[in-house]
């Protein structure tokens, strides 16, 4: 027995909806334990990978280099990570956890984002793709700009 199209654009929508409002309550449990949703997986991202430039954590974060220097002010002046120069090239900057951010990362639940992050890469490969072109077609349908979001 088919679905009507009518059903599943709604399934679909409400599938979404899920989706958008467990993010948003992920988000809000973070900020009252005083840390934000970018803080938390740039502390993962340099627990899983050790020291790294600003450009790297931009890459992974997908936010400008600006933003993400701006980040790491914050983290910076809330004693999570802090900036060393390379003594190989010292016009390299790296960015580490303090000991303060590496107890942190151990310590938050992996929710959000973060949580996407890490199983999203376990997939099957063909599952993977499937989700890859269903956003993609969620991109198209809703006419977003992608690239003004990056």
């Amino acid at each position: 027995m088919n679905q009507s199209a009518d059903t599943l654009a709604l399934e679909a929508i409400q599938k979404f909806i899920v989706l958008y409002r467990y993010l948003r309550r992920y988000s809000r449990n973070l900020q009252c334990q005083g840390v934000r949703g970018r803080e938390l997986s740039t502390l993962r991202y340099l627990h899983e990978e050790g020291p790294l430039t600003i450009g790297q954590i931009s890459d992974y974060m997908f936010i400008s280099t600006s933003s993400t220097s701006e980040l790491i002010s914050r983290m910076e002046e809330a004693g999570y990570v802090m900036r060393r120069r390379s003594t190989v090239d010292s016009r390299v900057v790296f960015v580490e956890l303090t000991p303060e951010g590496l107890q942190l990362a151990d310590e938050m639940p992996t929710g959000g984002i973060p949580l996407l992050r890490e199983k999203i890469k376990t997939l099957p490969h063909d599952e993977l793709v499937l989700v890859d072109e269903a956003f993609s077609k969620l991109i198209g349908v809703m006419e977003i700009d992608a690239q003004e979001y990056e």
